[in-house]
């Protein structure tokens, strides 16, 4: 479904479950969609696990562009889907929010405007490819809420440290997270397990 934003209309593909505990919203990264094999293996563990799903599209995709937009309108856009989506098809249900690389960035800097309870973060973008004085881990310190980093092995993003409500899991391979797809289900299983025990 498309919804409007005040950059344009973004997209929600949206995967019901039967009785839901939660929701679970996932933005896509800088130059990917939706259909990414990590993003995919998330949706399907968390419908396995009773939560709806909702993939989201920015505006700049639904447009057809590949360069992304500004932080701000990200940010912006993403508030705007959940705003609509809270208000309707998700509504009273808790809201776990995350994605992928840049996705990730955007559920970590909106976490407390969306009332995320969680944040799932695949591939967080600590700092650019050998820039590691870039850093963008404000970003992900700054949530207050439970949050799950699964990084590659291999990721020369960088590798986040766990600390107090974030857990962080080391999978083989690199930034894409195709190299052990198991592991990541297992990571994403065991948490949305523990999201239910403690907070669901």
């Amino acid at each position: 479904m498309e919804l409007e934003t005040p950059h344009g209309p973004a997209r929600a593909h949206l995967h019901p479950a039967t009785d839901p505990r939660a929701t679970l919203v996932l933005g896509h990264g800088a130059g990917g969609g939706v259909a990414a094999p990590d993003l995919v293996a998330a949706k399907d563990v968390a419908l396995e696990e009773g939560f709806a799903v909702a993939l989201v599209e920015q505006p700049y995709r639904v447009a057809g562009r590949r360069s992304p937009a500004p932080a701000h309108q990200l940010d912006a856009a993403w508030i705007a889907v959940l705003e609509r989506l809270r208000g309707d098809e998700l509504v009273g249900l808790p809201l776990v929010t995350g994605g992928r690389s840049s996705g990730a960035r955007v559920a970590c800097r909106t976490a407390n405007a969306t009332d995320a309870v969680a944040v799932l973060c695949l591939a967080f973008p600590v700092h650019p490819p050998g820039r590691p004085e870039s850093s963008r881990l404000a970003e992900l310190d700054a949530v207050k809420v439970p949050v799950l980093v699964v990084q590659g092995a291999s990721d020369p993003f960088g590798m986040p440290a766990p600390r107090r409500g974030r857990k962080v899991v080391e999978v083989r391979g690199n930034h894409s997270l195709n190299a052990d797809r198991d592991a990541l289900r297992a990571a994403v299983r065991d948490w949305l397990r523990y999201l239910k025990t403690k907070l669901l």
